[in-house]
C-alpha cells in the first residue's frame, strides 16, 4: 500500500521528470530531424564536467564564487556555439566530432576526480542523477526556465530551427543533467523521439509526451517500491515502453 513516506518520495522525483519531459521531447524531435542524435550526450557530459569542476574544484574558492553557478551552463554554452559553427563548415564529420566532444569531456571527468574520495559518487551522480533525491526548492530554477523556453518557442517556433536551436538546446540540457544525469537526459530527449519519429506535427509530439510520462510514472513507481536506483530503471522502464509502443503501432499500420 502506498503511504506519506512513499509519495513524499515519488511527487518530487515525477514532478522533476516532467519538468525535463516538457522541453526534452520537443528538442528530441529536433535533434532527430537533424541528424545530431550524440550532441544531447556531448553537451550533457560537458555540463556535467562543469557541475563537478563547480562541487569539487571550486567548491570554497571565494574568488570564483560568483561565476560558480554559471559554469555548467557556460561550458555547454561554448560547446553548442562550436558544434553550430561546426554544422556549417565541417557537417561530413560533424557525428565524430560530437562524439570526439563526449570522449573526452567523460575523460576528463575522471581525471578531475581521479583523487577525490567521492569521486566515484559524484560520477555515479553525473550519470545516474539524483531524482529520489530532488525537492520543491530544487525544482523551482528548472520550472521556471523551462516555462520561459516553452513560453518562447510557443511565440516563436522557428527559433528551433536556424543556429540559435544550439545555445537553447546546452541551456536546457544543463538544467537536467544537474537534476536528473546524463543518462535520463539521452533516454528523454531520444527515446520517446524514435518511438514516435512516424508520427508527425503536434499528435507525434502528444503521443512522445504521453510515452514519456507513463514511462517516468511507472519507472519511478518501480523503482521505489522494489527499492531499485530510480535513473537507471527509468531508462529501461521508458525503453521498454516505447519499443512496445513502435512495434504495436506499426503492426496496426500494417494490418
Amino acid at each position: 500500500m502506498l503511504n506519506v513516506e512513499f509519495i513524499s518520495i515519488l511527487l518530487p522525483a515525477l514532478a522533476a521528470g516532467l519538468i525535463v519531459l516538457s522541453t526534452h521531447v520537443m528538442l528530441g524531435r529536433q535533434v532527430l530531424q537533424r541528424g545530431i542524435v550524440f550532441i544531447d550526450l556531448a553537451i550533457a557530459q560537458v555540463a556535467s564536467l562543469g557541475v563537478v569542476i563547480s562541487h569539487v574544484v571550486l567548491d570554497g574558492a571565494t574568488e570564483v564564487s560568483l561565476i560558480q553557478p554559471f559554469l555548467p551552463v557556460l561550458f555547454a554554452l561554448v560547446i553548442s556555439l562550436l558544434i553550430a559553427h561546426l554544422s556549417f563548415s565541417h557537417e561530413r564529420e560533424l557525428e565524430a566530432i560530437i562524439g570526439c566532444i563526449y570522449v573526452i569531456s567523460a575523460a576528463t571527468v575522471l581525471l578531475v576526480l581521479a583523487h577525490n574520495p567521492h569521486g566515484a559518487e559524484q560520477i555515479e551522480r553525473s550519470l545516474a542523477g539524483r531524482i529520489f533525491w530532488v525537492n520543491s526548492t530544487d525544482l523551482l530554477i528548472p520550472a521556471g526556465i523551462s516555462l520561459m523556453f516553452l513560453f518562447l518557442i510557443f511565440c516563436k517556433s522557428h527559433l528551433l530551427q536556424g543556429w540559435l536551436f544550439y545555445p537553447l538546446f546546452a541551456s536546457m540540457i544543463t538544467i537536467s543533467v544537474d537534476l536528473v544525469g546524463v543518462y535520463l537526459v539521452f533516454s528523454t530527449l531520444i527515446m520517446p523521439a524514435l518511438g514516435t519519429s512516424h508520427i508527425k506535427g503536434k499528435k507525434g509530439i502528444a503521443t512522445a509526451c504521453s510515452l514519456g510520462v507513463i514511462g517516468y510514472t511507472s519507472g519511478l513507481f518501480i523503482a521505489c517500491w522494489y527499492d531499485l536506483p530510480g535513473g537507471a530503471n527509468i531508462v529501461v522502464t521508458l525503453a521498454t515502453i516505447c519499443l512496445l509502443f513502435r512495434f504495436v503501432h506499426s503492426l496496426l499500420r500494417t494490418s
